[in-house]
């Protein structure tokens, strides 16, 4: 019996496919759940305002298909961050974090990853990483209502781009319902930068580590690199985080014009499971 969850990143599949084609294909690809995108785009922040029509439509699809959306990637807080200097994005930050646990809720999601940062396109300050944690521990009493666990993304950015950095913000809110969700590629690229080593920054988070996301890099590089391509040592970081008692896992790529996509999510499933089936 499969002891782990393999889940897939949304954007790994083109946009124009509806609910049950795009679970449907994550389905036929081998995996267990997808990962929802809520980015900074309009039409991904609307998600947040469906209809009960439009929720019940996803449903019906999780039904049908036989795969379910369980987590969230909420990175509209780039555009509207919880530290934001300018406290009407402040507020409207707040209330993407309420709309998307409520919708986290509705769709029995278990997790929602958030952005590792206090603020994207403006300045950090003393201010800004104050509010920041101000506003996490609402966001947390938030998730804590609905029994949603939030997990941070280690980000590209200096802020947080590693565990031990989102650890001293978990220390902060002190919530059961705040963890970490390393992303292997960024963690990867941050040890570089530090002289660190990827298995010791994970162990850091030890007894906090919600899920992985388990995404390729290069040097400087963080996006749109092929799986095998780069420098992320994947056995090392499953090894590590299964060992932590790490149980959900999720691919995460893009879909890029011009692919095959269908025969993507197929290589990447397989080259994922071939790693995670070993600690089985």
């Amino acid at each position: 019996m499969c002891k782990y969850q393999l889940g897939l990143y949304e954007k790994a599949m083109p946009g124009t496919l509806n609910w049950v084609e795009k679970l449907q294909a994550a389905k036929e690809a081998g995996f267990d759940y997808v990962e929802m995108s809520i980015d900074e785009t309009d039409a991904k922040l609307a998600r947040l305002d469906m209809s009960e029509g439009e929720r019940d439509s996803i449903r019906a699809a999780m039904r049908a298909v036989g795969v379910p959306f369980r987590s969230i990637c909420l990175s509209g807080h780039r555009k509207y961050p919880l530290g934001c200097p300018d406290m009407e994005k402040q507020k409207k930050s707040l209330a993407i974090m309420e709309k998307a646990v409520k919708l986290a809720a509705d769709l029995g999601i278990r997790t929602i990853q958030l952005a590792g940062y206090d603020v994207y396109y403006e300045e950090s300050s003393e201010k800004t990483r104050a509010d920041f944690v101000k506003n996490l521990k609402i966001a947390a009493e938030m998730a804590g209502k609905e029994g949603i666990q939030m997990g941070f993304e280690t980000m590209e950015t200096p802020f947080m781009d590693n565990v031990q950095k989102a650890m001293e913000y978990v220390k902060l809110v002190d919530s059961p319902y705040l963890g970490v969700y390393p992303d292997s590629g960024n963690i990867t690229n941050a040890a570089l930068l530090y002289d660190d080593d990827v298995t010791e920054d994970l162990k850091r988070g030890k007894g906090h580590i919600v899920a992985v996301h388990l995404k390729e890099t290069v040097p400087g590089k963080y996006r749109e690199i092929p799986f095998g391509t780069g420098h992320v040592d994947f056995e090392q970081v499953i090894k590590t985080s299964w060992e932590l008692g790490v149980r959900r896992y999720v691919a995460e790529f893009w879909y890029l014009d011009g692919q095959d996509y269908k025969a993507e999510l197929k290589k990447a499933s397989e080259f994922m499971r071939s790693r995670l089936d070993k600690m089985n």
